[in-house]
Order: structure tokens, then C-alpha cells, then sequence
């Protein structure tokens, strides 16, 4: 059994919109918006649904650029992440009780600060390609092995 997630970044210009994680699974790094998706809601309704919730900008259009599933050691539950780039929105990024966000430049993202598979996918995700794979990990800091390929569609 997988859990469907979402993870949303945003880019204006050379700039790409990162919240640092304030609790949870995933605090203290650097990451894009999202989470589990809800009820009945499409995915990318809950693409767009936690974005609003995590850092207060309307995501007007949005598109999906990949899907990794990620599978944890000591966890049966796969986790199936769908990322999303975030084309146009609305409103200014403000600090929530989950997610400080700060603008980056595409070419100093802070991925020590970032989970470890990120620099992985990123260069798909900013040439605009679609992408898809798995990771496994050890622990949450520890890649056992992994395999991301570029795709025509998703």
C-alpha cells in the first residue's frame, strides 16, 4: 500500500521558493511545499491545498514535472511523492507554523540542508523535464540505492 503525497516548488525568475520544515517529518530541512493528499481530492487539488496551507500563496497554475516513490527500511508504507512546479500564483509567501519560506537561486540551493535525493531529481525539475523513480533509504539520512530517469510523460 502507498501513501500519495504532493511537493510543490515555485520559481520566479532564476529563483526557486524553499520553506525550511518547523516540525514533523522533515524538520530542519529545506523543501517544497506539500503533503498527504485528502479524502476525495484529486492529487493536484491537494498539490494546491497545501501550498495555500503551508506558506499562504494561491497556486494559479501548476504542473506535474515527476513522481518518486520512496521506500524507508523499517517502513512497510511506500511513499508515492508526485512534484509539482509551481508556473503562476498569487499572493506573497509568509511564514506559517510549519513552513519558513525563503527564495534561492537555482544555482545555490542549499541541499546540504536538503534531503539527500534532492539533488537527484532537481536537475530534471529545472530543464523543465519530466521525470520518475524510486529511492530507498536507510534511515532518513542515508540513500541505500535509487534509480531517476527522465520520461516523455507521467
Amino acid at each position: 500500500m502507498k501513501k500519495i503525497l504532493t511537493l510543490a516548488l515555485a520559481i520566479r525568475g532564476n529563483k526557486v521558493l524553499l520553506g525550511m520544515k518547523k516540525r514533523g517529518f522533515g524538520v530542519g530541512r529545506w523543501n517544497g511545499f506539500g503533503g498527504k493528499v485528502e479524502g476525495n481530492e484529486t492529487i493536484t487539488n491537494g498539490a494546491k491545498r497545501e501550498i495555500f496551507e503551508e506558506c499562504n500563496i494561491k497556486a494559479d497554475k501548476i504542473e506535474k514535472r515527476g513522481i518518486i516513490t520512496f521506500v524507508f527500511e523499517n517502513d512497510p508504507k511506500e511513499m508515492e511523492v508526485h512534484i509539482y512546479i509551481i508556473k503562476k500564483f498569487s499572493g506573497e509567501p509568509i511564514e506559517t507554523e510549519e513552513m519558513k519560506p525563503q527564495w534561492f537561486d537555482k544555482t545555490k540551493l542549499p541541499f546540504e540542508q536538503m534531503w539527500p535525493d534532492d539533488f537527484l531529481w532537481m536537475p530534471y525539475f529545472l530543464t523543465r523535464k519530466k521525470f520518475k523513480g524510486i529511492v530507498y533509504f536507510k534511515d532518513q539520512n542515508t540513500i541505500i540505492k535509487h534509480d531517476i530517469q527522465k520520461v516523455e510523460k507521467l
